[in-house]
């Protein structure tokens, strides 16, 4: 049997600069963590050759080529597991639709159990660049590349996305401290929403084709550098700022991505203490995160009513296998 835990993930600045229609012309860059929000795969050898996957759904079949769950029919094409399988996940928080990178935290866990199982070691980055290609490249899906070099990096990272489809991960280099009150100040409440991804995402990828996106973009950027140059210098006090025209940039890529009533949530965090914020992945829904002092929490927390707050932390190990005991 072997499992693996990958964490989920939280971005601050530079979201949808990972997208093709942007990279491919211009680098991109995303400022992001991980954070203790995990997904857990097992698997385990199963006696007869057939293949059971089990999710929101149960599956039982004969081959890889049968099964309906995209994700696990090309990993296991990809790592060449004919069948004789059991894979079963659970998430620490409910995942689909979140805006924390649940569908390629899923890919980047069920590969490294995969290659686990198959006895074979799986680097961070081979880790992503596979669940990128089964993705993006085999499942085609409208998505970017972030998700899946946080799941398997781990810890706070400026990831840049390259015209040549190469990616950097470079670490984040500031004293621990900084990370702690970074994250003490860090306020994440769920929105009760959930949404497609993949359909806001295709919507900022068509989006990007105009000119003034493109500039809107660009200037998103360059707030991941600043971001990371304001962490690397002992600071966090243009943190807030940074957020802020972050996600109002953003918000002005199309309209699928806030509406009146998140812009009202917004807002009122805003007017309760909130130095900036934003709604974590493509938009519409998920989880909204706010930087603010840590006294304004509960302020904040009793403005909006309708939102659940949920206590995150910052992962540092990315994707692990926590449970290895293969068969002779």
């Amino acid at each position: 049997m072997i499992v693996s835990k990958t964490p989920l993930r939280m971005s601050f600045v530079g979201g949808g600069s990972d997208l093709p229609a942007y990279y491919r012309e211009e680098t991109g860059a995303v400022l992001s963590t991980s954070i203790d929000k995990y997904m857990y795969i097992c698997v385990n050898r199963k006696f007869d050759g057939s293949i059971r996957v089990s999710y929101t759904r149960t599956e039982e079949v004969s081959s890889p080529a049968d099964v309906q769950h995209p994700l696990v029919r090309e990993a296991l094409d990809m790592v060449g597991i004919p069948g004789g399988i059991e894979i079963a996940s659970m998430a620490d928080i409910p995942s689909h639709g979140s805006g924390l990178g649940s569908s390629s935290t899923y890919t980047v866990g069920l590969l490294n159990a995969l290659f686990a199982y198959r006895g074979r070691y799986a680097s961070k980055e081979e880790l992503a660049r596979l669940a990128c290609e089964i993705e993006i490249g085999r499942c085609k899906e409208p998505i970017g590349k972030q998700d899946q070099y946080a799941a398997a990096f781990g810890g706070m990272n400026l990831i840049r996305f390259h015209p040549d489809e190469t990616v950097s991960v470079d670490p984040v280099i500031c004293k621990p401290q900084l990370l702690a009150e970074l994250e003490a100040s860090t306020l994440v409440l769920f929105t009760g929403r959930t949404r497609s991804a993949s359909a806001v995402l295709a919507q900022q990828s068509a989006a990007l084709r105009e000119l003034d996106r493109r500039v809107l973009m660009r200037r998103m950027v360059e707030l991941a550098f600043e971001f990371k140059r304001e962490l690397e210098s002992g600071r966090l006090d243009n943190i807030g700022s940074l957020l802020d025209e972050n996600w109002r940039l953003k918000a002005q890529m199309t309209a699928g991505i806030s509406d009146p009533q998140i812009d009202d949530w917004y807002a009122t965090g805003i007017a309760h203490g909130a130095l900036g914020g934003k709604l974590l992945g493509a938009g519409n829904g998920g989880f909204m995160m706010f930087h603010a002092p840590e006294h304004s929490h509960a302020r904040i927390t009793a403005a909006l009513p309708g939102l659940q707050p949920v206590r995150f932390r910052f992962d540092r190990n990315g994707a692990q296998i926590v449970f290895f005991q293969p068969y002779e």
